[in-house]
């Protein structure tokens, strides 16, 4: 199974490594900003608009393209803790499953036992055969309670995961946004 903090930790430093990139990338064609606050007053006046103006759409274009590749990182991450949802969901009920079955046909072999019982004795066998076939349903009935509450169990924590999971890195998302 899939560890939601892992996965979270991988996607923000994958999100840092994205976003930093294109920070370098407009520092490199903004140039250093020692070099222009050293220039005179009159060389950034003739400094022409165009480039300025330039310079900013490139910067706020990879700043949008930064923000689209965290949205896209954090809806796949969704899409993984959903389906790791999924598949323990579909494991609970395997097992669930296998538990009623066997506990059915334990049912069923006690109960062709009891019937055996019946035929070597008429009058004792009856009452040990309704025994035998009260402890069988008893028990069978137990097993089924219990295979379906594990279920149950199993499924309400995975979604509980898969919840905390999705809210956890919706709020790094978030707080990337801001």
């Amino acid at each position: 199974m899939v560890n939601p903090k892992k996965q979270a930790k991988k996607t923000d430093q994958e999100v840092e490594e994205q976003v930093v990139q294109p920070v370098e990338e407009i520092q490199e064609q903004v140039g250093e900003p020692s070099v222009e606050a050293e220039e005179p007053a009159e060389e950034l006046a003739m400094k022409p608009l165009a480039d300025v103006l330039g310079q900013a759409e490139k910067a706020y274009s990879a700043y949008m393209e930064a923000e689209r590749q965290v949205s896209r990182i954090y809806k796949e991450n969704e899409q993984q803790v959903t389906e790791a949802y999924r598949r323990a969901e579909q494991q609970a009920n395997r097992a669930c499953e296998e538990s009623i079955g066997q506990s059915l046909k334990a049912r069923d072999e006690t109960i062709a036992m009891a019937s055996k019982e019946r035929e070597d004795t008429e009058r004792g066998a009856r009452t040990a055969y309704q025994r035998a076939r009260e402890r069988a349903e008893k028990a069978s009935e137990e097993a089924i309670a219990q295979a379906l509450g594990i279920r149950d169990e199993s499924i309400s924590k995975a979604w509980g995961v898969r919840e905390e999971t999705v809210a956890q890195a919706w709020a790094i998302y978030s707080k990337i946004i801001k």
